[in-house]
């Protein structure tokens, strides 16, 4: 059967090994069987992506030997369909607009770590009354600004206080009740998206999120099969929701192992791991980078 795999960077630095090893897993399954491969650069965040990374990674790719099929998709240039998609979750009463700045936040959990039990919005089953992380390793919100008044939402608006939109993530499950997620290595996978909190779907400085705007251009592609680290597993409880609330097709998932370095360290941008350009101008070759990306992969059903 024909498959459609993606590989989507963010333009925020140069392609390392692991990079590499992540698009090869994703060209390799869609080449295997005749599907097709894209390429979508997922640059919603103007602070951190600049064009000449993006114009690097596609230089990359093709000195690789990996091509790809049909146009690039640039999320920036598709702002106005994830403007639509937040005005029809708004209208349905999921969304709401959040005031609160990471200090704000930082205080209230805080504070309610000394209560007894957690506060509203947060996950009520941790022991000793101790708030739990997400599964991400993320602090989920307190729900601050879930329980202001329309009164309240409207009039802060109008001061132009600057807000993100958060997902009502408790009642876009009522909407759509239980959920599961297929992946070729774990099987069917109940999604658990409560233990998230109510998560940031357009942020204040970005009209839109990661988790919006790639469960999004997934649908819109055609992408059948997802191919990514298991990082991003458990972000997928989120992702499967989205899907179910929008009525959008549900992909297969296929979470591969991370590649690591000689010292049992993933590769990073934010560690500074090893740039391809970098292999290149050392004088290395495609033919060297497959070798260590061989060499380097882990053992697991989904592998280089």
């Amino acid at each position: 059967m024909s498959i459609v795999t993606r590989f989507a960077p963010s333009p925020t630095g140069f392609l390392h090994l692991g990079h590499a090893y992540s698009a090869l897993i994703a060209w390799r399954r869609a080449r295997a069987v005749g599907g097709r491969f894209l390429l979508r650069l997922e640059d919603i965040d103007p602070g951190r992506c600049r064009p000449d990374y993006a114009a690097a990674i596609q230089e990359d790719l093709a000195w690789l030997g990996l091509d790809w099929d049909g146009p690039v998709r640039v999320q920036s240039a598709h702002l106005a369909d994830y403007r639509v998609v937040l005005e029809g979750l708004t209208e349905r009463g999921l969304l709401y607009p959040c005031f609160c700045t990471r200090a704000d936040i930082a205080r209230e959990i805080a504070g309610a770590g000394a209560a007894p039990h957690a506060p509203d919005g947060m996950i009520p089953h941790a022991p000793d009354g101790m708030i739990p992380h997400a599964p991400d390793g993320t602090m989920p919100y307190p729900g601050t600004c879930r329980r202001l008044t329309i009164d309240e939402r409207s009039a802060r608006i109008a001061t132009g206080d600057p807000f993100a939109l958060r997902m009502d993530t408790a009642r876009a499950v009522d909407t759509v009740g239980p959920l599961t997620f297929q992946d070729e290595t774990l099987g069917v996978v109940a999604c658990q998206p409560l233990r998230f909190g109510d998560v940031v779907l357009a942020r204040k400085d970005a009209p839109a999120s990661y988790h919006l705007c790639v469960t999004h251009d997934d649908t819109v592609q055609g992408v059948t099969l997802v191919t990514r680290g298991q990082d991003l597993l458990p972000a997928t409880h989120l992702h499967r929701l989205i899907q179910a609330v929008m009525g959008w097709p549900e992909p297969l998932y296929a979470h591969h192992p991370l590649l690591s370095g000689p010292d049992g360290k993933r590769f990073a941008k934010r560690d500074g791991a090893l740039a391809l350009r970098q292999l290149r101008a050392e004088g290395h070759g495609p033919a060297d980078i497959h070798a260590m990306i061989r060499r380097m992969a882990p053992n697991g059903i989904i592998h280089y």
